[in-house]
């Protein structure tokens, strides 16, 4: 046997993959695997919800009846205030409130020095005013009776004094008599007619002067006259009076208590019919007009009334309107009694419709969890919802009859995109 050379080296044949690049290999697979999980893979966020703690409801097909119910308050048809339209104190309360009262009954005395004080100075102020009115008439009459006895005078010397120069002028003519008695005769005729119409245009400038003083104090007569009236009227207000028939629903005043101008002392209620105060949430302030219709019930029976009256102001995200019966007013109805009326806001019609829940607090309506065919889980999907009623939705859009909904709370899990369901068995 030949001895092998010490250079000779056997050569052992190597697999087709190493050790090492297997492992390489495996590496690369997970990494790729692991890549493909972050792109491909569900990213979305999961929340584990316990079933029995939530409520699932079917989205459906049916006719959406558009109403809402809301709560209204029996108040008398018209209620009427009382206020005081003159300051004083209270002397005496002649009807309690709760009593019925007719148009003119005194129901509160009012006592006033101050006014009394007033009438006293007024009635004054009249009496001189027609004092002086009655002396303006009086001089006046006795100025138009001096002027005319000097009227009658001076036409009589006038008549007079033209025959004694028109004799006079014939004489002249016939030289009987002297020229300066001729012209004296003429002298004094013509003064005399002078004299006479100065008289008359004096008198005439009197007459116009003393009629409009007359005038001037007769109107102040009739303004102070007036004024007397006004005060006289204040006292009559002194006495508060029912201002129509009615129920004296209330009083406030008490014995002594100041009441000044403009205080409301009470109210009347007309009890001919009744009307409805009903309280409506803002959301639907821009769908209530007039002469919408709503149902309400009263021992059973219902009754059929209408919008007559919106409010505008909105306070504490309500508005509230009117009600009036249609047809006829309930028997035995009380006033602040309260009843639920179905209100109807517009026509019924078919479509998608959605169980209400309290999901719509968290979502405000535009997206829910839907259901999986497995109902092993829900995910997240935007809806849109259009009107709604105390039952249902109207579903617009991103639902389909037969689909499932969580329709109760989602305040725990909004932030989720899907909720794997577990089912306590």
């Amino acid at each position: 046997m030949t001895e092998m050379d010490p250079m000779d080296r056997k050569i052992e044949k190597k697999g087709i993959l190493s050790r090492k690049t297997i492992w390489y290999l495996l590496f690369g697979a997970l990494m790729l695997t692991v890549l493909g999980i972050i792109i491909f893979g569900d990213k979305s966020s999961k929340y584990n919800v316990d079933v029995s703690r939530i409520t699932i409801e079917e989205v459906k097909q049916d006719v959406f009846q558009d109403y809402i119910t809301v709560q209204g308050t029996v108040e008398p048809i018209t209620t009427i205030y009382l206020d005081a339209v003159e300051g004083g104190s209270v002397r005496e309360i002649l009807i309690e409130e709760g009593n019925m009262v007719k148009k003119g009954d005194v129901i509160i005395r009012l006592t006033n020095d101050n006014l009394l004080l007033e009438i006293t100075n007024s009635e004054a102020q009249v009496v001189r005013a027609i004092n002086e009115l009655r002396t303006a008439r009086l001089q006046m009459d006795q100025t138009r009776l001096n002027y005319k006895q000097q009227i009658i005078e001076l036409q009589i010397t006038v008549v007079q004094a033209r025959r004694l120069y028109e004799n006079n002028k014939v004489l002249r003519e016939e030289e009987h008599i002297s020229r300066e008695e001729f012209d004296q005769s003429r002298e004094a005729y013509e003064s005399s007619e002078e004299l006479l119409s100065l008289i008359l245009e004096n008198y005439k400038n009197d007459s116009i002067y003393r009629s409009i003083q007359i005038n001037s104090l007769e109107a102040s007569v009739q303004s102070m006259e007036g004024s007397m009236e006004i005060i006289q009227r204040r006292m009559d207000n002194l006495n508060i009076k029912a201002t129509v028939n009615g129920e004296l629903a209330s009083l406030n005043p008490e014995i002594g208590e100041v009441v000044t101008y403009g205080t409301r002392v009470g109210t009347i209620n007309i009890l001919d019919s009744y009307k409805l105060r009903v309280d409506i949430d803002e959301h639907y302030i821009a769908r209530i007009q007039r002469e919408l219709t709503g149902e309400c019930d009263f021992a059973s029976t219902p009754y059929t009334g209408i919008i007559t009256k919106i409010y505008p102001e909105v306070q504490n995200g309500r508005f509230a309107v009117d009600m009036v019966f249609t047809d006829e007013v309930p028997a035995q109805i009380r006033i602040g009694q309260t009843s639920r009326i179905r209100l109807q806001l517009g026509e019924s019609k078919e479509g998608v419709l959605l169980t209400k829940g309290g999901f719509y607090q968290t979502t405000g309506g535009q997206w829910v969890f839907v259901l999986d065919e497995s109902e092993e889980f829900a995910v997240k999907r935007d809806i849109s919802i259009g009107r709604q009623n105390p039952r249902y939705y109207e579903v617009l859009g991103g639902l389909e009859p037969g689909e499932k909904v969580i329709v109760s709370s989602y305040q725990n899990y909004a932030d989720h995109d899907k909720l794997i369901l577990k089912h306590n068995r």
